[in-house]
């Protein structure tokens, strides 16, 4: 029989967590005039987590305030923003709630539901924990990296910029990246 996956982290702690936006990261990248990537990452966003006794019995849930959408380029991040993106006027906030947590390996693959513009999917994402400790101020905080490539048609981000000679604007795959660093809640 095998051990829980929870015994395999060293300082493992089971309990409610609040990611801390100011050591988090939340950002993606896309292929721009199939030549580079354009990268860029969310200001504002929250999110619990609630370690089981076992890894595995774990949740997530997250928020995402698509309106601090920032490519480095205000008239980019102001095109993105509109109707021909992401809508945020009328789809100001997306969310993740995951359904499951299993082993891969010496990491885990976190799946769940991922809404934008509106649209829910199912998504699965590579999981690294990386690490469970005390903080300066009294505190315990937790660190995970979750990784996942969507297509972003399947969440209504369907626009068609073709280029002269072949090729589009905007890719279709984007890759997500989270850098995730939460704090034990204080009972």
């Amino acid at each position: 029989m095998s051990s829980p996956a929870s015994t395999r982290i060293p300082g493992y702690v089971a309990g409610t967590w609040d990611i801390d936006p100011v050591h988090s990261d939340i950002s993606f990248t896309v292929r721009h005039m199939m030549v580079s990537k354009v990268r860029g990452h969310f200001g504002t966003f929250s999110g619990e987590i609630v370690t089981g006794a076992d890894l595995t019995d774990s949740q997530v849930s997250a928020t995402i305030d698509a309106t601090t959408i920032d490519t480095g380029t205000e008239q980019r991040d102001n095109h993105i923003r509109s109707a021909d993106f992401f809508a945020v006027e009328a789809h100001p906030t997306w969310t993740f709630t995951s359904t499951a947590i299993r082993p891969d390996g010496d990491d885990f693959v976190l799946a769940g539901d991922l809404t934008i513009k509106g649209v829910t999917r199912p998504v699965e994402l590579a999981l690294e924990v990386n690490g469970f400790g005390p903080d300066a101020y009294g505190g315990t905080r937790a660190g995970f990296t979750a990784k996942t490539t969507i297509d972003r048609n399947d969440f209504g981000v369907d626009i068609k910029m073709p280029m002269d000679g072949g090729g589009v604007v905007v890719g279709e795959k984007v890759q997500i990246t989270l850098e995730i660093e939460a704090v034990l809640r204080q009972s």
